[in-house]
């Protein structure tokens, strides 16, 4: 059975309950990816991420963790993690070995993937919905409900043969039941309570305008781009007064290698109608009051430009031309003076 060392994960969870921090919904999950090249040749990739945020990283030729942030070891002691990092260093061990024995039983051909997900997600500090699931080669095949495995439609005949190995040991069922109802949980809210004060920051977008390519004759492509943002909850949108404009396209919102957020909002629009418009940012970090920036069209601005420039232009000219007058009436008459 591969999770059967696993076991050893429930008692080295530590005791007490995380404080109720979080407003929304977070997800913790643990990965363990293993390639199959060949019969002799295979690599394991594991880390742990709450969200798209990621956790853990893992040498997997040491079996050490790699902690990517500060609070990553959450309340657990040296022993602890290092008696984790042989459980999970043996848990990839027992994978390999597994499917390479059935490799014919189960149909399996190289060069193949398979990908163990388990996780947990927390709701106003109390855990929800626990999962474990397998897929091969990035197609569901197994999950773990109640107390026992069941296969995905997805799975065909494979699925349904590694489900009846699986559930031929009712103890190990019990155990994987333990790891997900109360383990994991566990885990995930150690892992809230240690990160809380990273977690719970408020970071301000940075927001800006620009053009992008031109859509077309007598069109411009607004972009509205709004940027270093912590948490990744925003709202963006481009406005003509008070009302919604239906065409803006939303980005995908990326990381930022500091933990910030980005994203960008277009607007297709006539040239003549982009006078008017505004793009309007709302974030947590903004205590309730929007950001709004107003579109120029470059246009007004090079007239504005001219506007103040030409007048200081003019205003020099004229006090060099009467600089220029003063020297010349002004000047002594020195000429023709009798010499004593």
């Amino acid at each position: 059975m591969l999770f059967l060392q696993l076991v050893l994960l429930v008692v080295l969870l530590p005791d007490g309950d995380s404080e109720d921090a979080f407003q929304e919904l977070v997800s913790f999950r643990i990965i363990l990816t293993t390639s199959f090249y060949n019969h002799s040749w295979t690599q394991n990739q594991g880390s742990a991420w709450l969200d798209e945020l990621q956790t853990h990283a893992w040498d997997n030729k040491t079996g050490a963790f790699i902690y990517l942030q500060p609070w990553s070891q959450g309340k657990f002691s040296n022993q602890e993690l290092k008696e984790m990092e042989k459980i999970f260093y043996r848990y990839s061990i027992i994978t390999i070995s597994t499917c390479r024995n059935h490799i014919s039983d189960w149909w399996l051909e190289y060069p193949f993937q398979v990908q163990t997900v388990m996780s947990c997600d927390s709701h106003f500090g109390e855990t929800s919905v626990c999962l474990l699931k397998i897929a091969y080669q990035g197609t569901d095949h197994l999950s773990f409900q109640n107390t026992s495995w069941w296969p995905s439609p997805k799975g065909g005949r494979r699925a349904q043969q590694v489900c009846r190995l699986f559930n031929q040991n009712h103890v190990s069922n019990e155990i994987t039941k333990k790891l997900l109802s109360d383990t994991c949980p566990r885990l995930l809210l150690g892992l809230l309570n240690a990160g809380k004060t990273y977690l719970q920051r408020q970071v301000k977008p940075e927001a800006w305008l620009s053009t992008g390519p031109s859509p077309g004759p007598g069109r411009l492509l607004l972009v509205c781009h709004v940027s270093g943002f912590y948490p990744k909850p925003v709202w963006v949108m481009w406005m003509r007064d008070k009302q919604e404009q239906q065409g803006t396209q939303r980005g995908d919102i990326l990381p930022h290698a500091d933990g910030t957020w980005y994203l960008q909002v277009s607007l297709d629009v006539k040239l003549k109608e982009a006078a008017g418009l505004s793009c309007r940012v709302r974030h947590s970090s903004l205590g309730g009051q929007d950001m709004v920036l107003y579109w120029e069209h470059p246009h007004s601005t090079g007239l504005i430009f001219l506007a103040v420039i030409v007048p200081l232009v003019l205003l020099a000219g004229l006090v060099l031309w009467l600089w220029k007058c003063w020297k010349t009436h002004w000047r002594p008459q020195c000429t023709g003076l009798p010499l004593e």
